[in-house]
């Protein structure tokens, strides 16, 4: 019979190693290599093998070559999960046969957007496999979302990769969760639920069976201290989507973004509101974006931003001060922090403003966390309104990025940011003098201003 061995892999990154490494070659992390044992195919239970084959197909049936003009693309079909926000970050739906991870700090809502999800699914065969709560627990859950529960929802507590094998086959679902992926071990391998190595093989044996015709799974994953996904890229490797659920649990608004997609894009994101009765979703961001706040403060600004596809207002606020102990602070909460620090060299190199010796604090209102690079002159805006203590106006929106030199470089889908500051009742708004040549002005009655440079944007804003 063969033996057992042993292999290391980055916690980091996924990089396997024959032997332990002090530093990951891949990713360049210390003390990231973690042992595992890998069972041979001769020990591991039928069904259930350590190596994940390529393409997912059936076991023993060998594969051949196929020529690519053979290999049928039509377009997957798509399970429709009766939720807007979570069809358009999945990429219009669930893939039947696909793994998908949704991963999220404790107590953030992962559980309760599964569950009032499949609650929603009358027509669909849902297996739930819970490994942290009782089925008690789930009950009362799923009678504060929804009073007349669905009659097809299954509910089992285990946490045996081998028992969940024959509940699917015995009651042949259509969808199966797992919550959470940590909870579940396999006789194959000898360590704790939770350990890298429990987790690389449960995900390989969940992953065959759904490639081999077997149903849709979704899995609940944690989350580490650091804010990555708990077992870590092994995890990440295997799945088909992995979603992120983020946000602050003292705000009312969750965001949803898919990290990794095969069947769709990764730059989508969607927005829950947290009420009583669970996670509603968000249609119109923008408003709930924009607080009503008072004209005459400083220090805020509103840029048009995207996000993937989607166009949003949001509000940008900046508070400069003297710095109190001679070092200035630097602060950014939904924004890089990085490139906080470049807006702020650009402003003192090109335009003049000197803040080395303030302190500056940015903050994204709302909770959300921005990547879009037309937030720059927005930024800039808030935080030279602040210093000057001088409020900006509340009609006026912005959107475009500040290159190192000083310029406003062009950006993308700029007729969506243009058509959604008209919508919400904007009166101006000003773009880079690139992007003018894109737009037509007489398809917009809101008042469109190209700027060049930054100076030309601070002249349209303070006069």
């Amino acid at each position: 019979m063969a033996k057992d061995r042993l292999m290391y892999v980055c916690e980091n990154c996924g990089q396997e190693s024959a032997k332990w490494l002090g530093k990951c070659p891949s990713c360049g992390q210390w003390n990231t290599f973690k042992e595992i044992r890998v069972s041979s195919p001769l020990n591991s239970p039928q069904g259930l093998k350590t190596s994940v084959p390529v393409g997912g197909g059936r076991e023993g049936v060998a594969s051949r070559p196929i020529p690519l003009s053979e290999i049928r693309a039509d377009a997957e079909p798509r399970l429709d999960m009766q939720d807007p926000e979570l069809n358009r970050v999945l990429g219009g739906g669930l893939v039947p046969g696909s793994l998908v991870l949704l991963g999220g700090e404790p107590g953030i809502g992962k559980s309760t957007l599964v569950l009032q999800t499949i609650l929603h699914l009358p027509d669909r065969k849902v297996l739930y496999v819970s490994g942290e709560e009782s089925a008690r627990q789930l009950k009362l859950r799923a009678d504060r979302l929804m009073k007349d529960n669905a009659g097809n929802l299954l509910v089992v507590c285990d946490t045996s990769l081998e028992n969940i094998f024959q509940h699917i086959e015995s009651e042949q679902p259509d969808l199966v969760i797992i919550d959470s992926i940590q909870t579940i071990a396999t006789e194959a391998v000898e360590s704790s639920p939770g350990s890298l190595s429990q987790i690389r093989e449960c995900a390989a044996a969940l992953l065959r069976h759904t490639k081999s015709g077997g149903p849709s799974i979704i899995l609940i994953g944690h989350i580490t201290k650091e804010g990555s996904l708990a077992g870590p890229k092994v995890l990440e490797h295997i799945v088909d989507t992995v979603l992120q659920f983020e946000g602050d649990q003292h705000h009312l608004y969750r965001i949803l973004r898919s990290q990794k997609n095969r069947f769709g894009s990764t730059s989508e994101l969607g927005i829950y509101e947290m009420r009583q009765d669970g996670l509603r979703p968000v249609t119109n961001p923008s408003e709930l974006l924009l607080s009503d706040y008072q004209k005459d403060l400083s220090g805020i600004a509103i840029a048009a931003a995207v996000e993937g596809v989607r166009p949003f207002l949001i509000e940008v606020q900046a508070l400069v001060s003297t710095a109190a102990y001679g070092t200035a602070q630097r602060s950014a909460t939904g924004f890089d922090y990085r490139r906080l620090n470049m807006l702020l060299a650009v402003l003192e190199k090109r335009v003049g403003f000197k803040l080395a010796q303030k302190d500056v604090f940015l903050n994204i209102a709302g909770g959300l966390r921005v990547t879009d690079t037309a937030t720059d002159l927005a930024v800039i805006a808030a935080i030279l309104s602040s210093n000057t203590d001088t409020p900006l106006d509340h009609d006026t929106a912005l959107c475009a990025e500040v290159g190192l030199s000083g310029e406003l470089r062009p950006i993308s889908r700029i007729d969506q940011r243009i058509a959604e500051a008209q919508r919400l009742g904007f009166s101006r708004i000003l773009i880079p003098a690139a992007n003018l040549k894109a737009v037509n002005p007489h398809n917009f009655t809101i008042q469109i201003i190209p700027c060049r440079k930054v100076e030309d944007g601070f002249r349209a804003l303070f006069g």
